[in-house]
């Protein structure tokens, strides 16, 4: 597998929210609240991108620290 990190020095994610962030259209309290720009797809649309292709893709964060996306893709096709 090969692995991406990438890190977001932002607000940090809630942990209740974490279940929710690669839905469609969603977008955490926060977010709109410092009124962050976006529609709420991309996450969603990696999402299911780093799936088509075999992959996986999480998220770690905590509130008010960095947060760290993650994909995993194979290095071979499956």
């Amino acid at each position: 597998m090969a692995r991406l990190r990438v890190t977001d020095p932002g607000i940090g994610i809630p942990p209740e929210v974490l279940p929710s962030l690669f839905k469609r259209h969603f977008r955490a309290q926060e977010a709109r609240r410092v009124k962050a720009d976006g529609m709420g797809i991309g996450l969603f649309l990696c999402r299911e991108i780093v799936l088509a292709h075999g992959g996986r893709i999480w998220v770690e964060s905590e509130p008010g620290q960095v947060s760290s996306f993650v994909v995993e893709l194979p290095l071979q096709p499956q």
